[in-house]
């Protein structure tokens, strides 16, 4: 027979001798002390876990506690939310609605000369400059229209990208989208008025949108009004449809090939509407004024119904336009927060006699800008239109920058589209781009091209009144 085992207990041996050689009081305060004695062992057990704890609570150090796994493959479903703990599945709901900010890069400055004030930058030279133009390359930039795209478009010869604009008397500073960005932060820039003023509202986006990252820049269109937005800056470059300035029978943005175009020069107001609180507003008009020799003006309003008109020549209905819209922009802006710039004419290279080659069609096939010409040189441009135009902006209340690209232009008969551009929406077919007496667009220019130094121009302003 085996002996039996003895259980193992607790307390010591002493304290089990005291148990048997007593009994009655004796006993009851045995049980006493054993229970004080079983309490103080459980609180020291307890105060060590609480001081354990203390010490991994999440205030106690800086970085993100990490997920914890439990019983092999559970994962802790909580988190520390500052001082609060939360589910984690609601934790991650959360993180998925924060955007963190882009890291944005600042531009350095320090290198960028910009003209003294009394400076003529509109008056100078094309100099050939394949190194430093174009500001940026056609196939880069996917916000171009098909209309200026003249590379993908057949054109062959692209030196006409190569041409950067010299004045004589200083330098057009280095041309740095991240600069011109950091000026247009928090601000609107919008171009108003025709074709022209789109094709370089095309311009200014393709030479900021390159240091833009994916998802953070957009295009959106609403009716006259076009928005290129840059998310990081909270910037936006525009352009609104308003080939006249002034309400005329040619506003809708997309059906306004009217050869009978009628326009109200006293009316503004509806189109000016769309202009109030921005930063830096850029106008033109002048290519919807040289289809005929005389201006229709309604008599009435279009509200109304009205169609009768009278007709008057074209630089007295130029004068009544920008006097209404003098009249606008002096009651309407402040110039404390907004600068305003108007755009002079862009020219037309209908005749290739203007420049001397008899043997040529319109613009078609020219390949360089016009040079060592011995005589004033003259494309059509009406130069009483452009007099207006400097008269009524120097006359204004509220400061006008007066961007004189007409005599540069000129020059740069090489630097339409000509046939590699659409026709009512549509590409050239190989058989219309052989005909370019009929088909030739010598009034549009290619991307990148001439609007890109007109920009410029807008640059160099921008920096040195910012």
């Amino acid at each position: 027979m085996q002996p039996s085992r003895r259980k193992s207990s607790f307390f010591p041996a002493e304290i089990i001798a005291m148990k048997q050689a007593g009994g009655g009081r004796k006993n009851y305060n045995l049980n006493v002390f054993v229970v004080v004695f079983s309490i103080f062992l459980f609180a020291c057990f307890m105060y060590n876990e609480d001081v354990k704890s203390i010490a991994e609570f999440p205030f106690s150090r800086p970085n993100r506690p990490e997920t914890q796994e439990t019983n092999g493959n559970e994962v802790d479903s909580t988190v520390w939310i500052g001082s609060r703990m939360k589910p984690r599945s609601e934790t991650q709901e959360t993180e998925k609605k924060i955007e963190l900010p882009a890291v944005i890069e600042e531009e350095d400055d320090s290198d960028v000369e910009i003209p003294p004030e009394d400076c003529d930058v509109f008056n100078g030279d094309w100099v050939y400059d394949n190194a430093t133009h174009p500001l940026y390359k056609e196939d880069e930039c996917e916000f171009l229209t098909e209309q200026v795209t003249c590379m993908r478009n057949g054109r062959r010869d692209s030196t006409y990208q190569n041409w950067r604009w010299q004045p004589r008397q200083c330098s057009l500073p280095k041309f740095k989208p991240r600069l011109l960005l950091q000026k247009l932060r928090g601000k609107r820039l919008m171009f108003v008025g025709d074709s022209l003023n789109r094709n370089q509202w095309e311009s200014m986006i393709c030479l900021v949108q390159s240091v833009v990252p994916p998802g953070r820049k957009s295009l959106t269109k609403n009716g006259s009004l076009s928005v290129f937005r840059i998310d990081d800056y909270n910037a936006t470059v525009e352009f609104y449809w308003a080939p006249f300035i002034v309400e005329s029978n040619s506003d809708d943005p997309t059906m306004h090939s009217i050869l009978n175009r009628i326009i109200m020069p006293e009316s503004i107001d509806k189109h000016g509407e769309n202009w109030k609180g921005v930063d830096f507003l850029i106008f033109n008009t002048y290519i919807w004024w040289m289809n005929t020799f005389k201006m229709k003006i309604l008599r009435g309003s279009f509200d109304q119904g009205s169609t009768e008109y009278d007709e008057i020549e074209r630089p007295i209905a130029y004068g009544r336009v920008l006097r209404t819209w003098a009249q606008w922009v002096d009651q309407n802006i402040d110039p404390n927060r907004t600068s305003i710039f108007f755009i002079s004419m862009s020219p037309l290279h209908i005749k290739s006699l203007d420049w001397n080659n008899p043997n040529g069609i319109k613009c078609a096939k020219e390949t360089h800008p016009i040079f060592n010409m011995t005589t004033r040189l003259e494309v059509g441009t009406d130069r009483r239109v452009f007099a207006v135009a400097v008269n009524v902006t120097q006359s204004m209340k509220v400061p006008v920058y007066f961007v004189n690209i007409t005599s540069l232009s000129e020059l740069r008969k090489d630097a339409h589209t000509s046939v590699h551009t659409i026709r009512q929406g549509k590409l050239l077919t190989p058989e219309q781009q052989a005909d370019p007496i009929n088909f030739a667009d010598c009034i549009h220019w290619c991307l990148p091209g001439l609007p890109d130094t007109w920009n410029e121009f807008l640059y160099s302003r921008i920096l040195s009144h910012s």
